[in-house]
């Protein structure tokens, strides 16, 4: 059997390690109620292995996934979407209706992530994108819900990291599954048992103010805990709501002092080097190694960046 890393949470929720980059990064939760099953984002298409040998783990049968849900589709979450959905006769994919044309022809989708990676890493790191089948494809608008054996599952419509990105309230456990939204929490740098949170500002859709919105729209269901997909539960959810909100405000203010900037290389230098100071910051305030946040935000410092910069580009368009 291919080797797991498969955590059990609380009220038949488990995280498993979707094997991408590197230990204990990018999560992908199954939902198991009654003996049926849900998977909340897939991962990469290299992923898909370890999701059956986890079904296979917890003695559970392919036809008993009702549902495959995605908060959004960047590949970290989805790319392993279509690949799993053949081997799960009974399950229907949700995701975003802004999201679910990118499933049924990826296409446009692979040949964005190979304008940025190039054909080759693309490949090594997300594996081949497969179509899905439209009648096989559920769009969650605000407010849908689905039944898992009884168990409510309904749906937020969340933008801010992405205008695809979908929540998922889970009212039997009283928690969320919240893909990006409610920002990064990496487990090697929790301290006595607290963690901390970061914003995700990835290209190309982030907007504070949509992000910010989103956020209270999370905390206002006053959840038990909160599952990110990088990297699985946290509590104490009012604390880092605020931090939360605090870090997206300082990555606007960091944003809008690189806007009448023309010259991209100079504004990207700039931007990466603000982000990198807000890490730093917070590592301080934790109490914490800056070395050791430094190394973990190592990919996600840069990509932070080119996200400022992106709605930088939008923002100046459209204002």
């Amino acid at each position: 059997m291919t080797a797991i890393d498969l955590q059990a949470r609380e009220y038949g929720i488990h995280s498993l390690d979707s094997g991408y980059v590197r230990p204990r990064l990018d999560a992908i939760h199954l939902i198991v109620h009654e003996g049926r099953a849900a998977f909340v984002d897939t991962g990469t298409g290299h992923s898909v292995p370890l999701m059956l040998a986890a079904l296979a783990h917890l003695g559970l049968e392919v036809d008993a996934v009702d549902y495959v849900i995605l908060t959004h589709v960047h590949l970290d979450h989805a790319g392993g979407a279509g690949r799993l959905m053949q081997h799960l006769p009974r399950a229907r994919l949700v995701v975003h209706p802004r999201g679910a044309p990118h499933m049924i022809a990826p296409a446009k989708l692979w040949a964005a992530t190979v304008a940025v990676y190039g054909e080759e890493r693309a490949r090594h790191d997300y594996g081949e994108l497969v179509p899905v089948a439209r009648e096989r494809v559920t769009e969650a608008t605000d407010g849908f819900a689905v039944e898992l054996a009884g168990r409510r599952l309904s749906f937020l419509d969340t933008p801010g990291h992405a205008r695809h990105h979908i929540c998922v309230h889970d009212h039997h456990a009283h928690a969320l599954f919240t893909g990006d939204t409610f920002g990064l929490s990496y487990r090697e740098l929790d301290r006595g048992g607290r963690a901390f949170i970061f914003p995700t500002t990835t290209p190309t859709q982030f907007d504070p103010e949509a992000l910010r919105a989103s956020v209270d729209r999370v905390l206002a269901c006053s959840p038990r805990a909160i599952y990110l997909t990088h990297y699985s539960e946290i509590t104490d959810i009012a604390r880092l709501g605020a931090d939360l909100h605090r870090l997206i405000d300082a990555h606007e203010t960091l944003g809008l002092q690189w806007a009448q900037c023309d010259d991209r290389a100079q504004r990207e230098a700039g931007l990466t080097a603000g982000v990198h100071r807000i890490v730093v910051d917070e590592a301080r305030r934790s109490g914490s190694d800056e070395a050791l946040w430094v190394e973990t935000f190592v990919n996600d410092i840069p990509l932070n960046a080119q996200g400022l910069g992106a709605w930088l580009d939008y923002r100046n368009k459209t204002v």
